[in-house]
């Protein structure tokens, strides 16, 4: 089910992050989208008619996902009532969200640390509810720790986000956005319309340590999240820190190299990534040792200046 339900979200980002639609386009598109989640909307016509649309800015690997959306959304109808709520409710939020900050896309960046949380939330933080709500569907040793896991679940998403939103920045703004809140970075004095890939005015670098500190505080919460799942759910576990566990390395690699010009520059190698999966999996039944091991992810990186980001939770 949770590998259905990353699909759906796939076919969401999809739509996003195709060049070649405008901002109507997309908006159109997000709503034909959440009507076929719930079952209102024709699946077959709305693949046939965007991926009619893709274009080469979307990988082999979305094409065939919008080809199959019929067998991917059938698979979704044969859930239960509830779980289908759950999954029409995420998707519901995220397509809306999404098609919203696109209509007002732009190079200034987000107005404030405030519009910043709103869209990590409708990208992100709500995908952290929906396998909350999906978890504790599935236990009710889980559903017990329902009120805690929720508090954490937003934070959790928005952690992963803003790691993906900072390693990917150049590649938003060579598609006319910037999903960076000015407001950070006004309070180093530094416009974000100005910014180029010849920077190194160390007023946006100390906006970016800023948003990188407050990502790792998310990604605190990630680890109290994932803290809250039973240990002998090894395979829940796992499935969160392996995602946790590579956000912390590409938090690091933008820290060292804030002059980076595109996103395969920080991105984290595969000798890397094999060493959290190996890791992480070991661990995974231990919280003495997880809490250890993230320590060890995070050292060094820096702490959040919260005069300016009122309102963190």
């Amino acid at each position: 089910m949770v590998g259905n339900a990353y699909l759906l979200c796939r076919i969401s980002d999809t739509i996003e992050d195709e060049e070649a639609l405008s901002p109507s386009q997309k908006r159109e598109f997000s709503d034909r989208w959440i009507g076929v989640v719930e079952g209102s909307k024709d699946a077959n016509e709305f693949a046939q008619d965007l991926a009619g649309l893709l274009t080469l800015s979307a990988t082999q690997y979305e094409h065939n996902l919008i080809i199959n959306t019929p067998r991917v959304t059938r698979i979704t109808h044969s859930f239960s009532t509830s779980q289908q709520q759950i999954l029409q409710r995420c998707v519901n939020i995220m397509a809306d969200g999404m098609a919203v900050f696109q209509e007002g896309a732009n190079l200034k960046g987000l107005s404030d640390l405030e519009q910043f949380d709103s869209y990590c939330y409708h990208v992100a933080g709500v995908v952290g509810e929906m396998l909350t709500e999906l978890f504790c569907d599935y236990s009710a040793e889980i559903g017990a720790r329902k009120k805690d896991l929720f508090a954490l679940s937003s934070s959790f998403g928005q952690g992963l986000q803003m790691t993906n939103i900072l390693k990917d920045l150049w590649e938003d703004r060579n598609r006319g956005a910037c999903w960076l809140p000015q407001s950070i970075f006004l309070a180093y004095d530094y416009d974000l319309s100005s910014l180029s890939k010849h920077h190194t005015d160390p007023r946006f670098i100390q906006g970016l340590n800023e948003l990188i500190a407050i990502a790792r505080e998310h990604l605190n919460n990630a680890l109290r999240y994932i803290l809250l799942i039973p240990p002998h759910e090894t395979g829940i576990r796992r499935f969160c820190l392996w995602a946790l566990g590579m956000a912390l390395p590409t938090l690091r690699r933008i820290y060292k190299r804030p002059t980076f010009k595109n996103g395969q520059e920080v991105k984290i190698p595969r000798r890397t990534v094999k060493a959290v999966v190996v890791s992480t999996s070991a661990l995974a039944r231990s919280d003495i040792a997880l809490k250890m091991l993230f320590f060890f992810l995070g050292r060094n990186l820096p702490r959040p200046n919260w005069r300016n980001v009122e309102g963190f939770n």
